[in-house]
């Protein structure tokens, strides 16, 4: 099963080890799952870090170093989907366009601007709703 991970789960799973993020990151990274983000997330991440927690950002350089052994990146498509227009905000419509492009199953995120969306494909849960599963 491919699970998409949005920004603010690494964020939260990188800062608090303990979280429930850090355990559906972790549930992500071993089989039967597949985990994934995409270049945008990536970045968006990185973003985050610099600007709300520059003084940790060695906390990120770690936590990353790990991570790209147990997560694919994947590109963001640059033609929009339709299901986009589901998602209110405008920035966070190429993570779903990622997610879509690359089969994910499951989309794990705590934006509501996700999670309000009644997208069915791919599957949009919080992290808690993952680990559930």
């Amino acid at each position: 099963m491919k699970v998409f991970l949005d920004t603010n789960i690494l964020v939260s799973a990188a800062l608090f080890p303990q979280g429930s993020p850090a355990h559906a990151y972790e549930k992500a990274t071993h089989a039967p799952y597949k985990a994934i983000v995409s270049d945008v997330v990536v970045s968006e991440l990185r973003d985050v870090f610099a600007r709300k927690f520059p003084k940790k950002l060695d906390v990120l350089d770690r936590f990353w170093a790990i991570a790209t052994e147990d997560v694919e990146v994947v590109g963001t498509p640059e033609l929009e989907q339709d299901a986009e227009g589901a998602v209110r905000d405008v920035k966070d419509r190429p993570i779903l366009r990622a997610a879509i492009a690359c089969g994910a199953d499951v989309l794990v995120t705590g934006d509501k601007d996700f999670l309000e969306s009644g997208l069915t494909t791919p599957r949009i849960m919080t992290a808690a709703e993952f680990l559930a599963l």
